[in-house]
Order: structure tokens, then C-alpha cells, then sequence
């Protein structure tokens, strides 16, 4: 399966799941509308923001009755102004009126973590770095927040625990040291690259001289940053990409990009987000 089905996939699944959630048994206040009115309805953003989630609001209205057509103004990844029209949807006013929230909920949650993700993009524009996400993300939605961050210009770390290899404390002490759990690693012969977390200069020397492709360099300051760029690149052995984390705030990502680091790893773009203000404007057509 290609990572376009997973996605497909996990479109469906994640609407599905929540308008079982929120319909239950049924809609109780939209059967007071005729079964036979239609309507328009616009959603519109309140705040400027960086668009994600059209295929999970195209999805709900698809599960909800094929008579529902949802015409869009802007494409996920657009940057749009406040007050923008997004989309107008039409048909069937149950239908509109039952999966409302929903596709509200998706598309202002998805936004959210792309507009982010596009500020902390913007914030460290003309550097080298690359900003990647974790898997500090809402559970049941990974993938929806991954390509969300893609949206904004980000790029995606491992998607779970089966895609990559990433060698955390827990690990190391559990195989006895770096140089094991990397040899280890390699040995295992996963075919992924191997990247292993540090916690000081000693220890990123170790992870190099190991055969480490990717270090992630953890809480270190900026003078230990850049210490941490001129050892990868004189120690003698081919540099590992080097993955700032910990501590990533917008007042601090301009001057962790600037030390020369690969990546920064950021979970604020999954994790500490406030859902885009969007409204529905609801008219009924004859």
C-alpha cells in the first residue's frame, strides 16, 4: 500500500469515526428540517491562516449523502486572508446541517497545525535548516496532522515506531552504550537510516565515531549547537545530519537555524495549537 492509499485510508477512517461519534443513533435537531430543503452554506475564516483539510471536509459530506457539493475557493496550503470565503457547500439541508461541526472540526484543527507550521517556516527562511514534526500528535489523527504540516512547508519525521529508527536514552542504557545500540542497529539491517539521541558534545563525538547517520541533539544551547556543527564537520569521519530538539519556540528558532543544524524538530506544530476561527453561514434555497 502506497502512502497516498494510507492516506486515503486513514481520510475515511477518521470521518467515519467522527460522525459516529457525534451522530450517533442520528441527528436529532436536523430532522426538524423538511427531508426534501436544500441549502447553501459558506464557511468563511476569521483570522488569517494557512489552509489544510479539504479531502477530510469533502469526506464527511461524501459519507453524509452524495447530493452534497462542496466547491472550494482555495487549496490546502494556500495562505489566505481573515474574512476569506473558503467554500460554499449545497444540498440537502440535513445532510449540511449534520456534518457541520465535523468538517468544522477537521478543517480548524488541520489549519491550525499548518499555519504553525508555516510561521515557524517563515521564522527561519533563508537558513539551511528544515523544520520536521513529531509524533506528539492528537491520537487517531497522525496522519492528518503529518500532511497538515506539509501544508505549511514542514516536512515529516517518522511517521511511527515502524518507519524509522530512532535510538532514545531508554535505548542506549538498555544496550549498554551508544556504540552498541548503533552497532546494533546497523546490524538489524532495517534499511532505514539510524539516528540516535544525544545528550552532550561527549556523546555526539561517540554517535559520530559509531556510524550514526542522524543525530538528534537534545535541549543543547546555541553555543553547544554550533560547538556541536564544527565537531561533525572536522571529527574526520562523514558528517551525520544533525537534528536540533527541545526547547524550540519561535524567540529561539531563528538563532538554532543560523548554528547550522539539519532539522529542527518541532512539537509545538502538532501539540500546542489553538484551532483557526471559522463560521458556517447557512442559507436555505427554495
Amino acid at each position: 500500500m502506497t502512502n497516498s492509499d494510507n492516506l486515503t485510508a486513514a481520510i475515511s477512517i477518521n470521518v467515519r469515526n467522527a460522525l459516529e461519534e457525534d451522530l450517533g443513533t442520528g441527528d436529532l435537531t436536523a430532522s426538524l428540517v423538511a427531508a426534501d430543503a436544500n441549502a447553501r452554506a459558506i464557511v468563511i475564516t476569521r483570522e488569517p491562516m494557512t489552509m489544510a483539510g479539504q479531502p477530510w471536509v469533502n469526506e464527511v459530506f461524501r459519507q453524509l449523502s452524495p447530493d452534497v457539493n462542496v466547491e472550494w475557493f482555495c487549496n490546502d496550503g494556500d495562505h489566505v486572508p481573515a474574512d476569506a470565503e473558503l467554500c460554499i457547500i449545497t444540498g440537502p439541508a440535513r445532510s449540511i446541517l449534520s456534518g457541520e461541526r465535523t468538517a468544522l472540526n477537521f478543517l480548524q484543527l488541520l489549519s491550525a497545525t499548518a499555519t504553525t507550521t508555516a510561521h515557524y517556516v517563515q521564522e527561519i527562511k533563508g537558513t539551511m535548516a528544515r523544520i520536521l514534526d513529531t509524533r506528539k500528535t492528537v491520537p487517531g489523527l497522525r496522519l492528518a496532522q503529518k500532511y497538515a504540516v506539509r501544508c505549511g512547508g514542514g516536512d515529516n519525521h517518522r511517521i511511527g515506531l515502524f518507519d524509522a529508527l530512532l535510538i532514545k536514552e531508554n535505548h542506549i542504557v538498555s544496550n549498554g552504550g551508544i556504540a552498541s545500540a548503533v552497532a546494533a542497529a546497523k546490524h538489524d539491517l532495517h534499511g532505514v537510516p539510524v539516528e540516535i539521541e544525544v545528550e552532550s558534545l561527549a556523546e555526539l563525538r561517540e554517535a559520530i565515531a559509531a556510524g550514526a547517520d542522524r543525530v538528534l541533539l537534545d535541549n543543547f544551547d546555541i553555543e553547544d549547537l554550533q560547538h556541536a556543527v564544527d565537531i561533525n564537520q572536522k571529527d574526520g569521519n562523514p558528517p551525520a545530519g544533525l537534528e536540533s530538539s527541545g526547547g524550540i519556540t519561535m524567540k529561539n528558532i531563528r538563532a538554532i537555524a543560523e548554528t547550522g543544524v539539519d532539522y529542527i524538530s518541532v512539537g509545538a506544530l502538532t501539540k500546542d495549537i489553538k484551532a483557526i476561527d471559522l463560521s458556517m453561514r447557512f442559507y436555505y434555497e427554495d
